[in-house]
């Protein structure tokens, strides 16, 4: 661990960055170049007292889970990620198409989409960051782990997942879902996590079985959307994506139509916020 060179770079690139660049409100008389040091830390998920240690170079070893939180939090490309992990003294994550990094040029993007629910998802339908507002929507699952972290695997191991649609787009959901999941298979090949996920839908969901079996493929997102709530009801909202060069990762983006009935229960959800009825879909 190089503990110098490791604080110059983490001093340096808070100080690059605006409060506008991670979406936050720059306010009055702000004297700090850059971030704070406690907004890095809270974006991050850790402690102000040990973001400091770091950069005062006496803090210890970040976890790799910690670094990755860290490479987002600063907008690193995938090479300042790389570097921060040697400067870390940790092994650099494998380049791979489901890398789950988050693409910086998407981040930015989503950083300034305040009043539309947005989120960031990985090839295998993984929810990398989510605006407050598709949170409020589709509730909070940043605690998830393993394969739950997919929404294709919860489709088809947890019935309570698909709560969120009407039971008439069902079906329709499940061939999307899994003609996504069959072109990572295509791109990524037989010794990927997209093949592993395959695998394990196989031997865990019939339903999952019948779907694959008809090849379908594409990366795709139905241009309309209905959503269920438990707190507002049903939100009819467009939809538009926005992908890497790659394809790896989706900027998704749902609008209501003005002056409907959707835009003001979105509305209503940005005062509700993430409540605890959320929790959990």
């Amino acid at each position: 661990m190089n503990r110098a060179a490791l604080a110059d770079f983490l001093r340096r690139r808070r100080e690059g960055l605006r409060p506008s660049d991670v979406g936050l409100v720059p306010g009055p008389r702000r004297r700090t170049p850059g971030l704070r040091r406690e907004e890095v830390a809270g974006l991050t998920g850790m402690s102000t007292d040990y973001y400091v240690r770091l950069e005062q170079q006496r803090g210890p070893q970040p976890s790799e889970q910690m670094l990755a939180a860290l490479a987002r939090t600063l907008r690193l490309t995938a090479d300042e990620r790389d570097y921060l992990y040697r400067l870390a003294g940790h092994n650099v994550p494998r380049r791979t198409p489901d890398d789950t990094h988050v693409a910086p040029a998407l981040l930015r993007v989503l950083d300034r989409l305040e009043d539309s629910p947005a989120l960031i998802l990985s090839s295998l339908s993984e929810v990398l960051v989510a605006n407050r507002l598709a949170t409020a929507v589709f509730g909070d699952r940043s605690h998830l782990t393993g394969w739950a972290r997919s929404d294709v695997y919860r489709w088809f191991t947890d019935p309570a997942s698909r709560a969120v649609y009407p039971p008439e787009d069902h079906a329709r959901q499940a061939r999307s879902m899994v003609a996504g999941l069959r072109a990572a298979y295509g791109a990524q090949g037989e010794h990927s996590r997209a093949a592993e996920l395959v695998r394990v839908l196989r031997a865990k969901s019939p339903e999952f079985r019948r779907v694959w079996d008809r090849h379908e493929v594409g990366v795709r997102f139905e241009d309309h959307k209905t959503l269920v709530h438990p707190e507002v009801g049903r939100i009819d909202v467009d939809c538009q994506a926005l992908f890497t060069e790659d394809q790896s990762q989706a900027l998704l983006v749902l609008t209501p139509a003005p002056g409907s009935a959707a835009e003001d229960r979105i509305r209503l959800l940005a005062v509700l916020g993430g409540a605890d009825f959320a929790a959990g879909r």
